[in-house]
């Protein structure tokens, strides 16, 4: 299992060893002490997600009051998506920047986004499957949207599904009706980078 962090702090790609016979794959695709010893704290387990979408499907982008946010350790278990992370930590460097990894049943990589990361994902199959692994439970009360398509933000989508045909967007209303990054930033929506490293030190000294 090898881990390799993203241009944006705080995400990582996760890449497993597969092993292959006439019966099919094995994998790991978490291991709690890889996952401690590359970040340097464990993840609390407190939820886990399925969901699955039609070729297209746009899901974000999504993130959570910080502390005590919501991390999310993401794969994709049948199918393809290109899942996105974006940085909505007002004060950080990178912030507004976005990366991307690839998540699919060939490769099986993961990906995971830290507190205060803003996450979404598109899917390139009919039936894609995702699952993730969440640090907290839903709370609709503490958990936001900025638009997907927000040009600020600049995400390159892909046009082209897996099978190759022509892909567009389809995005449910809560997203469409969703803020552009400069209108959270103006409603102060957003985590602060200050917030977001003190529930981080926090989780480390635990």
């Amino acid at each position: 299992m090898e881990y390799r962090e993203l241009s944006v702090p705080g995400a990582w790609e996760i890449t497993p060893k597969q092993f292959g016979d006439p019966r099919g794959v094995f994998l790991e695709w978490f291991k709690a002490e890889k996952f401690e010893e590359a970040l340097g704290h464990p993840l609390d387990l407190q939820q886990a997600n399925c969901s699955v979408s039609s070729a297209g499907v746009l899901r974000g982008i999504h993130f959570a009051d910080t502390p005590p946010g919501q991390a999310k350790y993401v794969t994709c278990a049948k199918g393809a998506v290109l899942d996105v992370v974006v940085d909505v930590r007002v004060g950080s460097p990178t912030f507004g920047q976005w990366d991307s990894v690839l998540l699919d049943d060939t490769d099986r990589r993961a990906i995971y986004l830290g507190e205060g990361l803003g996450h979404a994902f598109m899917a390139l199959e009919d039936d894609s499957t995702v699952m993730y692994l969440c640090s907290t439970g839903y709370s609709p009360g503490r958990e936001h949207g900025i638009h997907p398509l927000d040009p600020e933000v600049g995400i390159e989508w892909p046009t082209t599904a897996r099978d190759g045909s022509p892909l567009a967007p389809l995005l449910s209303d809560k997203d469409v009706a969703a803020p552009s990054l400069s209108e959270a930033v103006a409603s102060s929506l957003l985590p602060t980078l200050e917030q977001v490293d003190a529930h981080l030190a926090s989780l480390r000294n635990r």
